[in-house]
């Protein structure tokens, strides 16, 4: 970025609501992501009071007028969960659909029927990644997890030879391909386009979740071996069912968000006229909000009618759905809130005007910020909205590609070296019945080989694309 485009960019920005120095702003943003730490990891509190609390913390040690700082974490919690809060709520309400309806057990028996061996743990990244694309990476640990022990179980697998290429697929989709919430609140963030992105992300998917699957499973089975805890084995959806929809239906059923998301990209680039009345139509269809409801839509008819669900059941399941999801909303829009104070305290404004200077690449600034916030709050998603908060006015000047690069970037990072003060990090040690250290050596290490591998993958499509 060019001196001429910092100083107009600089010109654009908004206000910021203190004048304090580049040094103190640093203190600031380090006591602020301290306090949330030692609120999360010592005092127990909850990641929406601790961002809440952390925020405030940031923007009086910065030297803001503590009521603009409230305006500030106000307007970000508000526009963040304005922009993702729907897509939340219909994320969580096709996962239910998918789980109650047996489509999930569909897909999964489907391809275990067709695998073995040795592919095995290639079956599992394939389901997981499948399963993955429209749903929260907790909802996909409670769905999988069951048959992650049972497969291991029945066929005498090693535990993490299967369960580890089940995690990476999960992660993998959480953390680069949209709908998740932390790409598109980057996607927004950075003003990159879905199509693009999702596109790119799918590329950069694949080859990390081999490579930090099946791949990384062999090493992990022979430092971890475990058998599946039997305790942990609930009872499967459908064996309650007299029968549940197949396998075609709920695969399409999944994939229609993508499909109508990819067609819109598809569109924008073949006709690129924005009056044309097919690109205005595919403008639509292929907004995640219209993408992700249409898919829940057409699950009334794929998945629960055929599963034999009456029309009396489809409301009280979607009210069981939304229920679980009030805190992760209420996390989600309070890492927006925080996004946006270090925003307006200036912090993105400090980062623009140090990183003019030195020669790292802007993707990779944007990866070692998102690792950084990662490390520190162990949230994946505050770790993607908070560094795009920062790094947004570095994208000012990229390209299409570039930009979408960009979110990619940001997205590996955020997924670095879980450990004790991330809730999957516990999710897993107890559903697998690890111990601290075996969970370390084996989640833990996946994790930052995905957040590696994909970090590394996006600085080379930079190079030829």
């Amino acid at each position: 970025m060019t001196r001429l485009s910092v100083e107009m960019l600089a010109a654009d920005a908004p206000e910021p609501i203190t004048s304090a120095g580049h040094a103190q702003l640093g203190i600031a943003v380090l006591a602020g992501i301290a306090v949330i730490v030692l609120l999360i990891t010592k005092s127990k509190l909850h990641a929406f009071l601790a961002l809440t609390i952390g925020s405030l913390a940031l923007g009086a040690i910065a030297g803001a007028p503590l009521d603009k700082v409230l305006l500030s974490f106000s307007a970000g919690l508000g526009t963040t969960v304005a922009g993702v809060g729907v897509l939340i709520a219909l994320g969580a309400i096709l996962g239910k659909m998918l789980a109650d309806s047996g489509g999930a057990d569909q897909i999964v028996d489907t391809i275990l029927a067709k695998a073995g061996g040795r592919s095995m743990p290639w079956a599992m990244v394939l389901i997981a990644s499948v399963i993955g694309l429209p749903l929260f990476f907790e909802v996909g640990i409670v769905l999988l997890i069951p048959v992650v022990l049972m497969v291991a179980k029945r066929g005498n697998y090693s535990l993490m030879r299967i369960g580890i290429p089940a995690l990476a697929g999960l992660s993998v989709m959480h953390g680069l391909v949209p709908p998740h919430p932390g790409p598109l609140v980057a996607i927004e963030a950075v003003k990159a386009d879905l199509g693009v992105t999702l596109a790119l992300g799918v590329l950069v998917a694949i080859p990390t979740v081999i490579i930090a699957g099946p791949v990384f499973s062999r090493y992990a089975a022979r430092w971890v071996d475990v058998p599946a805890p039997d305790r942990m084995i609930p009872q499967r959806a459908s064996e309650d069912l007299d029968k549940r929809p197949s396998f075609g239906a709920t695969l399409f059923t999944i994939l229609l968000p993508v499909i109508l998301m990819l067609a819109k990209a598809l569109v924008d680039i073949v006709i690129d006229d924005p009056e044309n009345l097919v690109q205005r139509v595919f403008d639509v269809i292929g907004a995640p909000m219209i993408a992700l409801l249409a898919s829940v839509l057409v699950a009334i008819f794929t998945l629960l009618r055929p599963a034999g669900f009456s029309k009396e059941r489809i409301s009280p399941l979607v009210e069981k759905s939304l229920a679980p999801i009030a805190g992760i909303l209420l996390i989600v829009g309070a890492g927006g809130g925080f996004k946006q104070t270090l925003i307006d305290t200036g912090v993105g404004q400090m980062v623009l005007d140090i990183s003019k200077d030195w020669s790292i690449p802007a993707l990779l600034l944007a990866w070692l910020i998102a690792v950084v916030i990662r490390l520190a709050t162990g949230s994946a998603t505050v770790a993607t909205v908070s560094a795009a908060g920062l790094v947004a006015p570095l994208a000012a000047d990229m390209s299409t590609t570039h930009a979408a690069l960009l979110v990619l970037a940001i997205g590996a990072g955020s997924l670095f070296f879980s450990h004790v003060n991330d809730a999957g990090f516990w999710m897993v040690k107890e559903y697998f019945g690890l111990s601290v250290g075996q969970n370390i050596k084996t989640w833990s290490v996946m994790e930052t080989i995905i957040s590696v591998v994909a970090g590394g993958i996006v600085l080379l499509l930079s190079l030829v694309i």
